[in-house]
């Protein structure tokens, strides 16, 4: 009885640097003998115990006579192909399998754009060269996830090794992504930075302040420009505004502080001003420079009214009392009578008199009746007990 396969050779498929092992399993084999075989090459590597080859990373195991392995270590890409493993019987029995040797993708930097530079309005155009097995697909990305404006169209990705852009502008600026991969873990990228050229450019967002005397006062502007500018602020008369410490034994403080905060190639300039002077008002320019230009803008700070002050007024509380005022009784006797004879005031009159609600009106002037007669000394009578009854009610 002859021997016989009596499984198919699997083909392997191994990541480049790694080990590879090729399985050949023969059922029977009696006396005759096994042989592994590069295909291509027409290489014998191994007779049934014995490695021919020269190759160290190739080596050979068994196990009772059926089952014949042929182990590749650090397999490279040139060991990728087919292996034939065969019986020496007549005529010559064999099964052949095959080793795919995977690369992940690398990056060729030799042909791979660099950081650049390029002005405005200027065609740029980034490269990406990747080599792997199999081969890499490769495409161009921001770094900060925003839209790429690509063809007058904004788009997420860009396919291909190469990223094309026309009349470049500064929103083209930042970071982008070359990334390649090939389903062959990891997949790498290389990061360019694209730098766009301009001059200074200047918007003020209210070209026109107002500010009362003693009040603080904040003028903005808001700038662009790559290279960074050099930003400042001047008075009317050209001089540049320098914001520091007080001078040496002043209690007023600073009197103006610039600031400028930067956020790529946008820079927002604050220039504060406080307890604002009879001088202070008038034109303010902010200025910003590069190597590329120059640019300003006028603010304008008007004086305007201070707001009026409100005067506090004191209000008194209204006392509350219990019961109510009696009325004073008052009976003519005559033209020259004053008082009837129950018309007296006793203690306990003002007592309930002053149990009662009682508010004093501003501005009102208490006068006593007009005298007809000649009964003056009736009037002079009201008006002492009309004092003492205010009196009373005022101790109270």
């Amino acid at each position: 009885m002859f021997p016989k396969f009596a499984e198919p050779i699997p083909n392997v498929t191994v990541t480049v640097g790694r080990d590879a092992l090729l399985a050949c399993v023969v059922d029977n084999l009696q006396s005759y003998k096994v042989a592994w075989v590069r295909v291509d090459t027409q290489t014998i590597l191994s007779i049934h115990h014995t490695v021919i080859t020269q190759n160290p990373r190739i080596s050979l195991t068994h196990n009772d006579a059926r089952s014949w392995y042929l182990h590749i270590k650090d397999v490279h890409e040139t060991d990728r192909g087919w292996y034939m493993c065969q019986v020496n019987t007549d005529p010559m029995r064999s099964r052949q399998g095959y080793l795919q040797v995977v690369v992940p993708p690398t990056i060729v930097d030799k042909d791979t754009s660099t950081d650049m530079v390029v002005r405005e309005s200027s065609n740029v155009t980034l490269t990406c060269k990747a080599h792997g097995y199999p081969e890499p697909y490769v495409m161009w990305r921001r770094e900060d996830g925003e839209d790429i404006s690509y063809n007058g169209e904004p788009v997420t990705v860009v396919d291909g090794e190469t990223l094309h852009i026309t009349k470049v502008s500064r929103l083209h600026m930042g970071a982008y992504l070359c990334i390649a991969s090939n389903s062959v873990p990891p997949s790498i990228s290389k990061r360019v930075f694209l730098r766009v050229q301009f001059p200074p450019m200047l918007s003020i967002p209210n070209q026109l302040e107002g500010a009362y005397v003693g009040q603080d006062v904040k003028l903005a502007c808001h700038t662009e420009a790559y290279p960074h500018s050099i930003n400042y602020w001047t008075t009317e008369r050209g001089d540049m505004i320098v914001s520091g410490p007080p001078p040496v034994g002043s209690k007023a403080g600073n009197k103006y502080e610039a600031v400028s905060t930067d956020n790529g190639y946008n820079k927002y300039m604050l220039l504060k001003i406080r307890n604002v002077g009879p001088d202070d008002f008038g034109s303010y320019k902010c200025v910003a420079k590069n190597s590329l230009g120059e640019t300003d803008g006028v603010i304008k700070l008007d004086e305007i009214p201070a707001p009026p002050t409100t005067p506090s007024s004191t209000v008194l509380p209204k006392k509350k009392h219990r019961g109510r005022v009696k009325p004073l009784k008052m009976e003519r006797g005559g033209e020259n009578s004053v008082l009837g004879a129950d018309s007296y005031i006793d203690d306990t009159t003002l007592d309930e008199a002053a149990d009662d609600d009682y508010t004093l009106a501003p501005h009102v002037e208490v006068r006593p009746p007009v005298a007809q007669g000649s009964g003056a000394p009736r009037h002079r009578i009201l008006g002492v007990l009309s004092l003492t009854l205010v009196a009373v009610l005022a101790s109270r």
